[in-house]
């Protein structure tokens, strides 16, 4: 009998990649699309048109499931409001329908690190209302906060990388600020894992590099990587930081799009702790991260992959 998993967000960065991951594993999929149409066909695949707030779409989305995956969030906004409808909000109403089914699945909710500091932001503290919501209810659910995810398709971090390779490296971090990094491949596996080995709880986790990144120790591994050799370093102070995000949020306001480098952003961009913790998800599930940064750059430009010993890259 196959078993089914409902995916919200289905087509977006980490969605596609769940998907692509749960088809291959043998699951059957029921995918939530909105406005961008998933780009993959499968026999086990079925995708439902709608948004978050329509509640005929959430029941059909997760009757019969067996493991609702909430991946649906927003990243980019002015205000409170413009981040609580889908990751407080949303999250709820999927709980609140998850409930009602006469066999209710599993929820698994795809948070975010920065739930961890909900004053930072009005994105960080909208993740960690989202959590809230969820750990009201009465559901078997698991959360996971994964720190910054890359890979294909990714449009924050691999334009970032992608300058470093061309040799212009900004510095956006405080001194000594850490943080860790993970591969869109092992946040779906490690989804997967919880899967096939439930357990309640909150979980962080991270690419296998214990302590995180410095940002220069990201810039030499790019460096390294590309082939290019040291580039040019570019120090971004605090004081300018904010001082383009306030103007970049006053565009936003005068013109009516959702910026990215808000003053909310920049904070979470300076904080001087964004380093994860694999220990309790490995424990309870036995994942463990398969791609390191120097690799997961590899696969991404298409180079051979560096070798490596129990997942510590020997490129640096």
């Amino acid at each position: 009998m196959t078993r089914w998993v409902a995916v919200t967000g289905a087509a977006g960065f980490v969605g596609r990649a769940l998907v692509a991951r749960l088809l291959d594993e043998g699951y059957g999929v029921r995918a939530l699309v909105h406005r961008t149409p998933l780009d993959i066909t499968h026999p086990a695949l079925e995708c439902v048109t709608g948004g978050l707030g329509e509640e005929a779409a959430l029941s059909r989305l997760v009757e019969g499931a067996e493991v609702v995956v909430h991946v649906a969030g927003v990243v980019r906004g002015r205000a409170a409001r413009d981040f609580l409808p889908v990751n407080a909000e949303g999250v709820a109403r999927v709980a609140r329908i998850v409930g009602a089914q006469p066999v209710p699945p599993r929820m698994i909710l795809i948070s975010s690190l920065a739930a961890r500091a909900p004053y930072l932001s009005h994105y960080a503290a909208s993740k960690r209302e989202g959590e809230a919501r969820l750990a009201q209810t009465a559901l078997d659910h698991a959360i996971l906060r994964p720190p910054a995810i890359y890979g294909p398709g990714d449009k924050e971090l691999v334009p970032l990388f992608e300058a470093m390779a061309r040799g212009i490296v900004p510095l956006p971090g405080g001194r000594g600020a850490r943080a860790s990094l993970l591969h869109v491949d092992d946040l779906a596996r490690a989804i997967l894992a919880l899967i096939a080995r439930p357990a309640p709880g909150t979980f962080e986790l991270h690419d296998g590099r214990a302590g995180g990144y410095g940002w220069e120790e990201i810039a030499a591994i790019v460096e390294q990587v590309s082939g290019r050799g040291r580039g040019w370093r570019v120090p971004l102070p605090g004081v300018l930081l904010h001082g383009v995000a306030t103007v970049n949020l006053f565009a936003a306001r005068l013109f009516g799009y959702q910026p990215m480098l808000s003053p909310g952003k920049v904070r979470e961009l300076r904080h001087p702790d964004w380093v994860a913790d694999n220990a309790a998800l490995s424990a309870v599930t036995g994942w463990q991260p398969q791609i390191p940064l120097a690799e997961g750059l590899c696969g991404l430009w298409g180079k051979p992959r560096p070798q490596t010993e129990k997942g510590k890259s020997h490129v640096i």
